[in-house]
């Protein structure tokens, strides 16, 4: 077996037939001219495309290209995690197909390897996408910065650079859908390792985007449920204990100060389920800090 090398790149790709030619022979010149000592290997995964993808990869003439094929669509998710497994790489870089990450800021992403355990490409302003994305991203990235209690820059972009051993490590709980970089966004910055972000400008894609708004959309916002209850559980459980609590507290005062009556049972029961609740965050919370040794 040849040398392990110092990056593995990893693309999912699925019926990307237009774009994945251009896309590779552009990072296999950007890498020459910008990092002529690097040594690396590139891991297509194909999921299922029902176009020529699998075959215009097959085409290209470079010994550095892997070509691993689901035999159906499963998932941008499963076909990032099965190139994880094949990855032989110290370090694991991830980017899309679509023509959206520009192989000229991996340099970029590769310069504070040294200081952090992961470097994520964050999106900005000047990136061309839809406005009901950029409202979307904000939300998520608020969220996610509310549940982790530090800034996430882009919560949901799939170009990043992380340390092999800490992807490896977070396979188990990467899901089979887009949804795939909030969980091990997530994941990393609560099991407290080192997060940069890094601005880029992605451009327009090439084709027609994989992600459904309505039905990826609601499946982000569960993935987000999911990981801030597995990870910070008090953060939910916490609010919704005390908004149920003082639903209870302030009905049973209403009625005392402007009916002339007694608290009565729907404002006892309210404020018992608003202890229950928070007694329930508080085990799960505990139950969360038995699986940091795990992950």
């Amino acid at each position: 077996m040849s040398e392990r090398p110092f990056l593995s790149i990893i693309i999912p790709m699925y019926n990307e037939e237009a774009s994945i030619p251009t896309l590779l022979s552009h990072l296999a010149t950007i890498l020459t001219e910008t990092c002529p000592d690097l040594t690396y290997e590139i891991i297509i995964v194909d999921d299922g495309s029902s176009d020529n993808s699998a075959h215009a990869v097959q085409k290209l003439e470079n010994p550095a290209l892997h070509l691993c094929q689901h035999p159906y669509n499963i998932g941008n998710g499963a076909a990032v995690k099965t190139g994880m497994r094949h990855a032989r790489g110290e370090n694991i870089l991830m980017m899309d197909a679509d023509g959206q990450h520009k192989p000229e800021d991996i340099p970029r992403l590769l310069a504070h390897l040294d200081q952090y355990d992961m470097v994520v490409g964050a999106r900005t302003k000047e990136s061309d996408s839809a406005k009901h994305r950029d409202i979307a991203n904000f939300i998520y990235n608020t969220f996610a910065t509310y549940v982790c209690d530090q800034k996430i820059d882009d919560l949901t972009s799939g170009f990043r650079v992380l340390k092999a051993p800490l992807a490896k490590q977070m396979i188990h709980l990467l899901p089979n859908t887009f949804s795939y970089p909030t969980t091990i966004t997530l994941a990393a910055v609560r099991s407290g390792y080192a997060l940069k972000y890094v601005p880029i400008v992605a451009p327009k894609r090439i084709g027609k985007s994989k992600i459904k708004l309505f039905r990826d959309g609601s499946r982000f916002l569960m993935i987000l449920f999911k990981i801030s209850t597995l990870f910070s559980p008090l953060k939910i459980f916490v609010p919704a204990s005390l908004f149920i609590f003082l639903l209870g507290f302030f009905y049973g005062l209403f009625k005392v100060i402007f009916l002339g009556s007694r608290y009565g049972p729907t404002s006892a029961l309210l404020m018992t389920m608003g202890g229950l609740t928070f007694l329930i965050g508080l085990i799960s919370e505990q139950i969360t800090y038995l699986r940091y040794d795990k992950v």
